[in-house]
């Protein structure tokens, strides 16, 4: 294992910002590439605490003579993030200078070329991160950014041309749900690594081996040691199955057989739905949220899913949400008070939401 210091400097002088990358080089050429960073919002720690739990598997197989195709690490990928504070409170989502989120904004590549990439010495800090972070990422045939919600189950976005080829990825990470998406106006991170591969050539696009997902982990406080150490076997097992890691001791049914050759998609048996199916519910009033349903429940059309007390002590101080539509509550917020239009939950429905939004769900 290699390690390596990145750093960027800051929008004034005297200031930088350093991340840590990690290398471990594989002994077949012709073997898949992995690419998995953590935290680029930067109080999202699931992801960082699964990668620590990670990096001795990774290092064992090194020793072992078993990595087979090159993995790139970034635990901590958003240093700006991380250092950002206001009145107490970390603030990792949004760059405080430009007021952008730090997954959007990200260049999308008519091709994978890294020399179409904008110069690491121009733009704002927050800028060159996101250049700095798809060079390093750029070229991997697995690519996963490790996010989590605010509470949630583990679930999955994927473009819908990686679907369902990346079912062994979902069914050998163990996550819940996969929400498939096709536009990205955005430029999210995981857009960025799959949109310069959408009009390549077969032979540069190798969709039979690409791997590129946003990864949520669950609920922001879901930074706990057992289930760190339950997605880092995920993670391990999605690159055994891939062809990355090598490892006779673990079953993996699809996958690569050999070092280079997809046998086809295994059994996933958790949710799968258009991104256009998940219901929001924006909040019709102000006030403190008493939710009726956790993630998981499957609700029926009309269904109570939240009341909020707007008006405490008086009479019609209450509102009821209800369910616009039959399906499973994927993701309900971690704070309990609400603005009127912030968003309530994800409710993943068996149809089309009246609401359906294009592009990313939320800022």
């Amino acid at each position: 294992m290699q390690k390596s210091i990145e750093r960027i400097a800051g929008d004034s002088e005297g200031i930088s910002y350093e991340f840590s990358v990690f290398r471990f080089e594989g002994a077949d050429k012709s073997a898949p590439s992995a690419y998995l960073q953590a935290a680029l919002h930067a109080g999202e720690l699931p992801g960082v605490v699964a990668i620590d739990a990670l990096m001795p598997m990774l290092e064992k197989a090194e020793a072992e003579g078993r990595v087979k195709g090159n993995i790139t690490v970034v635990p901590q990928a958003n240093p700006i993030g991380r250092a950002q504070y206001h009145f107490g409170e970390h603030q990792g989502r949004f760059h405080l200078g430009t007021r952008t989120n730090f997954n959007r904004g990200f260049p999308l590549l008519a091709a994978p070329d890294a020399t179409l990439l904008p110069d690491t010495a121009l733009g704002t800090a927050d800028q060159r991160l996101k250049t700095r972070l798809l060079q390093l990422s750029i070229g991997h045939d697995i690519v996963l950014d490790l996010h989590c919600d605010d509470e949630g189950l583990a679930y999955l976005y994927i473009h819908a041309s990686l679907w369902p080829a990346m079912a062994d990825c979902a069914a050998a990470m163990g996550v819940d749900a996969v929400v498939l998406w096709e536009e990205d106006t955005d430029g999210t991170f995981e857009g960025a690594s799959i949109m310069p591969y959408l009009e390549a050539p077969a032979e540069v696009a190798r969709f039979d081996r690409r791997v590129a997902t946003t990864v949520e982990y669950r609920g922001i406080l879901d930074v706990d040691g057992a289930l760190a150490g339950s997605d880092a076997k995920g993670l391990y097992r999605l690159l055994v199955t891939r062809g990355v890691i090598q490892d006779q001791a673990l079953p993996a049914p699809g996958g690569f057989a050999g070092s280079n050759s997809f046998t086809g998609p295994s059994s996933f048996t958790g949710i799968v739905a258009p991104l256009e199916n998940i219901d929001m519910m924006p909040a019709p009033r102000a006030g403190a949220i008493l939710y009726e349903v956790k993630p998981g429940d499957r609700v029926a059309k009309g269904a109570l899913l939240a009341t909020i007390v707007h008006a405490p002590g008086e009479v019609g101080g209450r509102t009821q949400v209800f369910a616009p539509q039959a399906g499973v509550i994927l993701t309900r917020r971690s704070r309990r008070i609400i603005r009127a239009g912030e968003d309530l939950l994800k409710l993943v429905g068996d149809r089309k939401s009246a609401d359906a939004r294009s592009g990313t769900l939320e800022d």
